[in-house]
């Protein structure tokens, strides 16, 4: 009998669930688990979640005193809740889980490496060692010169918010352990510019994440590269055999349902055949190329103004959480 497209993009691929949603990820078993403020925040607001939340949100009241600001209190509990999902998958999947340092940080190396230190300390204190988290930072400059300090420390990280082949190149060269190009959006931005459609191999974000993934095997990068921010199933199945992709419940639930011939795509041997010009990436020529590539300079803005925005969403809705909870139990609290 002929497998689904997900049974057989297993066979090349590591596959990664993209949610917050524990009950998809006990469903779809993924490898790893990758979660952002977005998904976080749509989670923490499902019914299911609520008691992982209050207890959240009642351990930092207690931690702060009660005299802290509410405001103060859920900056302080979404940085915990961003743990207690990654306890939970990390009991459902074999391998790693993706939390994100806060996107507001995104141009700050300092409080990046400080924030990234922090999320590990809580994990090792939940007896969760380093070797299964994966630090998200955005892949600015600055960014990526945090991943190279937390990488030296043992501290692993995964490079988001990717959109061109300048900001990969850094990345690797900075010894991140994976970078995760957002194929979907960079198909968005040239859907919008252009004006036209694209399919298969002509989508412009099945383009990009091939070139990374060709340059990193062309000359032996250990960087791995996880395509993610799918629009459909064919973008999938143009990238299989990439190191890794990370899916949304929805469109798992299409590859599993989905039973087609599936033939890899992407491979190290492949790679190594072509020709690729190597180009150094230093902080002048990753700021012309960024500055000369608009697509990457609008996505990477606009991602970081995007999960900045969740993240206040997520902590206005901690904070309501909290005053209805001091309301019904001011003792307790």
């Amino acid at each position: 009998m002929p497998q689904n497209l997900l049974e057989q993009l297993r066979r090349f691929t590591v596959v990664v669930a993209d949610t917050g949603d524990i009950e998809a990820i006990g469903r779809f078993r993924p490898q790893d688990s990758t979660t952002n403020p977005s998904l976080l925040a749509a989670a923490a607001e499902l019914p299911q979640y609520r008691p992982i939340v209050d207890g959240v949100l009642l351990e930092a009241r207690k931690e702060l005193g009660a005299s802290a600001t509410s405001a103060a209190v859920a900056n302080l509990a979404f940085r915990r809740l961003a743990i207690a999902f990654g306890k939970k998958i990390l009991a459902i999947v074999p391998g790693r889980v993706s939390t994100e340092v806060d996107a507001r940080l995104s141009y700050d190396t300092q409080a990046t490496i400080a924030q990234a230190r922090e999320l590990i300390a809580q994990y090792e204190e939940a007896g969760i060692g380093r070797e299964r988290v994966l630090i998200k930072v955005a892949s600015t400059w600055e960014g990526i010169r945090a991943a190279e300090v937390l990488e030296r420390e043992g501290i692993h990280c995964n490079l988001t918010l990717l959109f061109g082949l300048h900001q990969a190149i850094a990345a690797a060269e900075a010894g991140a352990t994976l970078v995760s190009p957002f194929v979907g959006r960079i198909l968005d931005w040239y859907k919008k510019d252009t004006g036209k459609d694209f399919h298969g191999a002509d989508d412009p974000g099945v383009k990009s994440v091939t070139a990374v993934y060709n340059y990193y095997k062309k000359f032996g990068y250990k960087t791995q590269v996880m395509g993610a921010s799918f629009r459909n199933i064919g973008e999938i199945c143009e990238l299989a055999g990439c190191d890794l992709l990370t899916i949304s419940p929805q469109l798992l639930a299409e590859l599993e349902a989905t039973v087609s011939e599936l033939p890899r795509k992407l491979s190290p041997e492949a790679a190594k055949t072509l020709t690729i010009e190597r180009i150094v990436v230093d902080k002048a020529a990753f700021d012309r190329l960024h500055a000369a590539d608009r697509m990457a300079t609008d996505k990477l803005k606009e991602g970081i103004e995007g999960f900045s925005a969740a993240l206040v969403k997520l902590e206005a809705l901690l904070a309501k959480r909290l005053a209805e909870l001091e309301v019904h139990a001011p003792a307790t609290v």
